[in-house]
């Protein structure tokens, strides 16, 4: 598995670098929120093991801030023994499981396996992204729709890209410009409708429609299959 390791802990996360390493994973490191958020969402990764208490951005607000940008990588949270509220929290804030501490090493490497089979397509195939004929290759960053490769622009790819995450979800304009562009909806730019246009012209021309606006609401992409 490729893993990302959230924790302000000096010895705690070298200690599970160390473990995850040994078992043939690859580790990547963060120890403040601001800096796992960051590597979340400029990354691919399996499986983020991200601690509750961090410096800069707790981790409730760094899942929260990882679900908003389209990151749909399973979370695995550190929480203190015994502290149901803060599992309950971390849940609800997006998290995909908890492992109080202390914790044994032989759980986490279990936890963290069984998160990453039940993560299902995403992860089995992590580098391609499918609804119905049209894929997104995100390792060659390229595209294609019945066969034939689309030309994107890296903005358009983004966009895509976030659309495909989220097949079937209706998402609102100011979600679209915070995950893709990073702003604060004002409520009166039209970058969001240009590129869909754009998108759509490309994706879309000459078959069934994937590319939906759902009037008053926002876009989606919805498939048949």
């Amino acid at each position: 598995m490729r893993l990302l390791l959230i924790e302000d802990d000096e010895r705690l996360l070298e200690t599970m670098r160390r473990v995850l390493h040994k078992e043939g994973n690859t580790v990547a490191l963060a120890q403040t929120g601001p800096a796992g958020l960051a590597a979340g969402v400029g990354d691919e990764f399996d499986v983020i093991v991200l601690d509750v208490m961090l410096p800069g951005l707790d981790g409730f607000s760094v899942v929260r801030g990882l679900r908003a940008s389209g990151v749909q990588t399973p979370v695995l949270m550190l929480t203190a023994l015994g502290d149901v509220d803060r599992r309950v929290e971390g849940l609800e804030a997006g998290a995909d499981d908890y492992l109080s501490k202390p914790f044994a090493f032989k759980e986490l490497l279990a936890r963290l396996s069984a998160l990453h089979r039940r993560s299902g397509i995403h992860i089995e195939n992590s580098d391609l992204l499918v609804v119905d004929d049209l894929e997104l290759d995100l390792r060659t960053h390229s595209a294609s729709r019945s066969g034939q490769s689309i030309d994107l622009t890296a903005t358009e790819f983004r966009l895509l890209e976030f659309l495909m995450r989220n097949t079937g979800i209706v998402l609102s304009r100011g979600r679209l410009l915070d995950a893709v562009w990073g702003l604060d909806y004002d409520g009166e730019s039209n970058v969001i409708d240009t590129y869909i246009h754009y998108l759509r012209r490309k994706i879309d021309s000459g078959h069934p429609t994937l590319l939906q606006t759902i009037r008053g609401v926002g876009y989606t992409i919805r498939g048949d299959k």
